[in-house]
């Protein structure tokens, strides 16, 4: 027996920011969106539309973390409506706000303790996403980073989706090659995290393999062209699907590995839950089923030699894939790994450690360097 479920609803397409005063219908809203000066411009053309907003909220910074929004939720006042307008830290952000209704304690509680959910309160979110990475705009949590402790928590409530996704590519175009790359990979990683998952499902695993290949096909070409709308448009999609494929999973072990990377050695997201991909691969080879047919229409029928080819992937991009070009340790490497395969999200990955290290060691000889 499965399910699937998704209740947002989703607007697709250039243009379609024009939409939002139709969903705002009138409301009250915030804007919680970037400091950054063509995020200022896009709220400007916002409040022309809509009418300004009640309240904004316009310090946003990469990888929520507590102290910050404990700060903005303190400055939150009481609206209709949030509008979204930004990138994954961003939407993570407005479901924060979204659940605190101006008390961040009750969210802290929640994350720290699983208890007091009854306190928390649900405001509608329309989610505009400017990268095509995070999937946030159609997922109900959210990542909260606690970097004075090293902990990082995942806020999921169902009652968070937000209540409309305004997916417009134009937003997308000529964001830097690094943001792009990053984001892209994230993608790529939120599609295959979802098929080698406990939790997958045949609908999952569809918009998984097509969010992946989407990526494989379109990634390099538009990370040599940023302006291009038509590449901006099909990695929107991927990450559209990507986004539907783990709203019902969640991440697995690639993500679990990736947290302490982010905090800990400061590698953006989008990289630390990629580089470790091709090892993941090759380690579910004979996994059965769905999962397994899903992976074959990816990569072929040789995961092995598919492993192989993601590696040259993301090489050729520029990215290393060993834990030590990254600085890490043999031991620290060692606890990473333990951590992750014990933490949540490493639970609900279908494959196992001993494969994992395994398909590490059959890949260390073969996997060049990257400068």
């Amino acid at each position: 027996m499965w399910t699937y479920s998704n209740p947002v609803r989703t607007l697709f397409g250039t243009g379609t920011l024009n939409e939002v005063p139709q969903l705002i219908i009138g409301r009250r809203y915030a804007l919680v969106t970037y400091p950054d000066a063509p995020f200022q411009a896009m709220a400007g053309q916002l409040a022309e539309m809509a009418g300004p907003a009640a309240l904004v909220i316009d310090d946003v910074a990469p990888n929520p973390d507590y102290r910050l929004l404990q700060e903005q939720c303190a400055r939150f006042d009481d609206v209709d409506v949030i509008v979204a307008l930004g990138g994954g830290s961003v939407i993570d952000s407005a479901k924060v706000f979204a659940a605190a209704a101006g008390d961040f304690s009750k969210v802290a509680r929640f994350l720290e303790t699983k208890t007091g959910a009854e306190d928390l309160a649900a405001t509608p979110i329309i989610a505009i996403p400017t990268t095509a990475g995070t999937g946030s705009e159609v997922t109900c949590w959210a990542t909260v980073w606690q970097e004075e402790t090293g902990k990082k928590f995942s806020l999921a409530r169902p009652n968070l989706y937000p209540e409309s996704a305004v997916i417009d590519p134009a937003l997308m175009v000529n964001k830097p090659y690094g943001l792009t790359l990053a984001t892209g990979l994230d993608t790529l990683s939120h599609a295959l995290e979802s098929i080698w998952n406990i939790n997958a499902n045949p609908i999952s695993a569809r918009h998984a393999v097509a969010a992946a290949r989407q990526v494989l096909d379109t990634l390099p070409a538009l990370l040599s062209d940023l302006g291009n709308l038509q590449l901006r448009t099909r990695m929107a999609e991927a990450s559209l699907s990507a986004g539907l494929a783990f709203s019902n999973t969640k991440t697995a072990i690639a993500h679990s590995l990736s947290y302490p990377i982010t905090l800990g050695w400061g590698v953006q997201h989008g990289i630390a839950c990629s580089f470790n991909l091709p090892v993941i691969l090759r380690s579910v080879d004979g996994l059965g089923g769905f999962r397994q047919d899903a992976l074959h229409e990816i990569f072929g029928p040789d995961l092995a030699a598919g492993a192989d080819r993601l590696n040259a992937f993301l090489t050729g991009l520029g990215v290393a894939t060993r834990f030590a070009d990254y600085g890490i340790s043999e031991n620290q490497r060692t606890n990473i790994i333990n951590d992750a395969f014990a933490g949540e999200r490493g639970r609900n990955f279908a494959g196992t450690k001993d494969a994992f290290l395994a398909a590490e060691k059959a890949m260390q000889s073969s996997r060049p360097k990257v400068a």
